[in-house]
């Protein structure tokens, strides 16, 4: 699941929940119809912006993303360092504290409450104003509180929600891991709490929901809840992931972990066709005992990768000879490797260390960063060993550096979908995606969803009887799509409307669910016909997040109007 690597405008007046009370700040205005001569410099210099971003990349975000990595690194190890249940509950009382203060202001002054973590920090595609609501600090709790793992055995570990997954697997490599581990360093355990993930491990674990096992949480009236799935909170543990923070702040979460080696052995296994990738795909994620990790990384309609690991030690001569450390900064980006496999059409077997393989998507950003940087630089070799290390761009800084007529094009002239949807769909929905969108690769994952029996899945349905594959679990696939649709490659119209609104029901028709961090064209309706929001909605009443908490759909919606958005740029080329 990679972040978004532009953002939207904040919504026009017509679109803003408030609009009498809006205020709106410069960076995250839309810009407003201009005409005249100052109009066509701005346009003429927004094109030579998209026209070069390859050199404003690796000339300024890149280094200067660097150095924000490393301010990043000293702060989380500082923070691993000092940190002590103590200093925990204390961080957590202030964080009920301002919530407690603002529950008994006064009630015609109150504002929603929402986290005072700054938009562009957010691994979305949105752009929120939160100078519309009231926020509240959360930004310091970022410290591992416990690691109960021992070798060889499954384990646990307890952080509060902005340590990052890089640091995770920091921490627990190469003995343990995170049982469900996203590729993306920075994205934080409780924003994937609060609202979801998925990777090659989710064929045996699922969700990553799956492998929370509590979650403290601060509700509306200041007090602090620890919920489970069998405790007397158990109706808000199951309804808070996908929440995306609209029942209560995030204070700390237990996670799951499980034993691991320190190299994957992976196999490539190319396809020479749609139909011998499927199949590949279901054998493997259904295999008993299924291997470690499955991926297939898509590159046309009869060209695929299908990859699978199992944990190794690497500990023979032979085996130390295959070890391939991926994610080095001198390395091929990875889809770029795995691409090489598919154009010999010969299988191979590598040893990749742990660490390397979980994050092995973080560098190109899956494949995203050849639509900033083309791969005929930045992942040429005189490139990758000379200035790799400063590889990829900060995604918080792309965002924060985005002026309103660039999040415009951008939005309109490219697609980051992540999309949860049945087995049984696999073949349509590949071929539905390219009729739409025309982009490759294509990424997929194949994912168990556990049946929890009625409400036990919180927003998400339980599996139908023809998507289950065992007694407890139907087999589901992350569809992932992203980059620039082969209309605006080719120089065509492209209104990104019509297909996203296609995808969507076709979503919905099939029983799936879109990943909410990205772009999404639903109505309130249809976003509660995607979403079962039976429970959701006892728990906002139950738990007082109505007037606290901005509801789910005002949380994900588009801060713009899509439609007009649309149809403004269907016509411009870039």
């Amino acid at each position: 699941m990679p972040p978004a690597l532009r953002a939207r405008p904040s919504a026009s007046p017509a679109r803003s929940r408030s609009p009498s009370k809006r205020r709106t700040s410069p960076r995250t205005a839309a810009a407003p119809p201009s005409t005249g001569l100052g109009a066509g410099l701005r346009a003429w210099f927004i094109h030579k912006l998209v026209e070069y971003r390859a050199v404003v990349l690796v000339c300024f975000a890149c280094p200067v993303s660097f150095v924000l990595w490393l301010v990043s690194e000293v702060r989380a190890r500082y923070a691993e360092a000092t940190s002590t249940p103590d200093g925990h509950a204390k961080r957590v009382e202030e964080v009920a504290a301002h919530v407690r203060a603002w529950a008994t202001s006064p009630a015609e002054g109150r504002r929603m409450m929402c986290t005072a973590r700054p938009s562009y920090m957010n691994l979305s595609t949105r752009f929120v104003d939160k100078e519309v609501l009231h926020k509240v600090r959360l930004s310091h709790l970022r410290s591992v509180l416990s690691v109960d793992a021992l070798p060889g055995k499954e384990g646990t570990v307890t952080v509060e929600p902005n340590v990052t997954v890089g640091a995770m697997c920091r921490r627990l490599a190469p003995g343990h891991m995170l049982a469900v581990c996203l590729e993306i360093e920075d994205a934080t355990l409780g924003g994937l709490a609060m609202g979801v993930g998925m990777t090659t491990a989710s064929h045996v674990y699922g969700l990553y929901q799956e492998t929370i096992l509590s979650m403290d949480v601060v509700v509306a009236d200041g007090s602090v809840v620890h919920a489970t799935r069998s405790n007397e909170h158990a109706d808000l543990f199951k309804c808070l992931p996908w929440s995306h923070g609209s029942l209560g702040f995030l204070v700390s979460l237990t996670l799951k972990v499980v034993p691991a080696k320190p190299h994957v052995r992976l196999t490539y296994t190319p396809t020479a066709s749609q139909a011998e990738c499927c199949a590949l795909v279901r054998e493997l994620a259904n295999a008993e005992p299924p291997p470690a990790f499955v991926e297939a990384t898509i590159f046309s309609r009869d060209a695929a990768v299908v990859t699978h690991g199992i944990f190794d030690d690497a500990d023979t001569e032979a085996k130390r000879a295959a070890i391939n450390p991926i994610s080095r900064w001198h390395k091929k980006w990875w889809y770029t490797h795995v691409r090489d496999v598919c154009d010999e059409g010969v299988a191979r077997v590598e040893y990749v260390p742990l660490r390397h393989y979980l994050l092995r998507h973080n560098k190109a950003i899956f494949w995203t960063l050849q639509d900033m940087i083309p791969p005929w630089l930045g992942n040429a070799a005189p490139f990758r060993w000379a200035l790799g290390w400063m590889v990829p761009p900060a995604v918080s800084l792309l965002k924060w550096t985005t002026f309103p007529e660039f999040r415009n094009l951008t939005f309109c002239k490219q697609v980051f979908q992540d999309i949860v949807l049945p087995m049984t769909e696999l073949e349509s929905a590949l071929e539905f995606a390219q009729e739409l969108f025309g982009i490759y690769p294509v990424l997929v994952y194949p994912c168990r969803v556990f049946d929890h029996g009625p409400a036990g899945n919180g927003q998400m349905r339980s599996p139908r009887p023809d998507q289950m594959v065992r007694k407890d679990s139907g087999m589901f696939f992350d569809l992932g799509v992203y980059g620039v649709p082969l209309a605006c490659k080719e120089k065509r119209r492209y209104d990104p409307v019509a297909p996203m609104r296609a995808m969507e029901k076709f979503i919905r028709k099939v029983g799936g669910y879109s990943f909410l961090y990205a772009d999404t064209f639903l109505t309130r309706a249809e976003l509660r016909e995607m979403f079962d929001h039976a429970t959701y909605d006892k728990v906002r009443e139950a738990y007082g997040a109505e007037g606290a908490f901005p509801e789910l759909y005002d949380k994900v919606k588009p801060e713009v109007d899509v439609v007009a958005i649309g149809k403004q740029y269907a016509d411009i080329i870039i």
